[in-house]
């Protein structure tokens, strides 16, 4: 029997006036005369982002959804170079106390990040990795602000291939070598939908001891021939397995259409993602699967109605069920 628990992304459909993006560009600090006035100005967008992602753990818990991903955009410019003066880890500790209060009471639910695309720990451009790293230090300083162990907490894509994949990996390999440990326990690695196959990744997973997060559009979109999902599934468990505490992650996301197959859709195909759970059923005690839809939480809670129809289905609550 394996258990499947759902999370979504970031942003609640149900829940308004809950954005835990909101921003400033550069363009509009500058445009305040007063430096400090603008400072003030991105303390207080991020305690306002701070506030809305305590907002949408609440609506988790009330749903019983147990797993979340964080904004990666929760502080505004967070390491611009041409802010020096703007330390946002000055108020990690208090602007978050009321989140790492909630999570100690609520002790099940499992947070993480995606940071964004242009977190790159394959280059050779010295500036694009030290960006990189100062990025995940920031997620660092999060987690911790949190409360969270951040082992396991932040989820890459490899890099570019830079015309030259195999290189691209050995690459990764180098680079890894000279980023701190501390970040190195935080990363877990996804296939692509373009470049890096899920095969890929576990080459770099298999040899540097990361955790593989499976996402089952990008493996549907980007794969070879020869790849067999059962055979890879065995080899992704083991990745958890051997280094990890955590239940094995997926992300799962439905096409667009087939013409834009790469392109998320609003909703989750139920049929595509139960030809999965046929292969993975059994193989772990428990699943923890991130909705990448559209439509967050409504995507969420229409899929889980329509897996409430399923036979072999053990209902849980709102957001898991277990299957027989």
């Amino acid at each position: 029997m394996t258990i499947f628990r759902f999370g979504y992304v970031a942003m609640s459909m149900q829940l308004q006036n809950a954005s835990p993006s909101k921003t400033m560009t550069y363009k509009q600090f500058s445009s305040i005369t007063d430096r400090e006035a603008a400072i003030r100005k991105l303390k207080k967008i991020t305690e306002a982002n701070f506030h809305n992602c305590l907002r949408l753990l609440r609506h988790n818990a009330v749903h019983n959804i147990e797993f979340f991903r964080f904004s990666s955009r929760l502080i505004p410019l967070a390491n611009h170079p041409e802010l020096p003066d703007w330390d946002y880890r000055m108020i990690l500790k208090e602007g978050l106390m009321p989140i790492r209060k909630f999570l100690r009471e609520y002790p099940k639910m499992r947070v993480d990040f995606h940071p964004d695309h242009f977190v790159l720990l394959n280059s050779k451009d010295k500036q694009v990795f030290q960006v990189s790293m100062e990025t995940l230090q920031m997620h660092y300083h999060l987690l911790k602000a949190m409360g969270v162990n951040p082992k396991h907490r932040c989820v890459l894509h490899v890099g570019g291939s830079y015309n030259d994949k195999e290189q691209a990996l050995e690459q990764f390999i180098h680079n890894w070598s000279i980023i701190p440990h501390r970040l190195q326990e935080m990363v877990i690695l996804e296939n692509d939908d373009k470049i890096f196959t899920a095969r890929d990744a576990l080459y770099l997973c298999e040899k540097l001891g990361i955790p593989l997060v499976f996402d089952y559009h990008h493996y549907l979109a980007n794969r070879e021939e020869a790849e067999d999902l059962k055979e890879d599934w065995e080899r992704i468990v083991a990745t958890w397995e051997r280094n990890s505490e955590l239940p094995v992650k997926i992300h799962i996301s439905s096409p667009k259409n087939e013409k834009d197959f790469r392109a998320h859709s609003d909703t989750i195909d139920l049929d595509m993602f139960w030809k999965f759970v046929e292969v993975a059923k059994g193989s772990v005690e428990q699943i923890d699967v991130m909705i990448e839809a559209k439509g967050k939480d409504q995507a969420l809670f229409l899929l889980m109605k329509e897996i409430k129809e399923k036979k072999n289905v053990q209902w849980i609550n709102d957001a898991a069920f277990r299957l027989l």
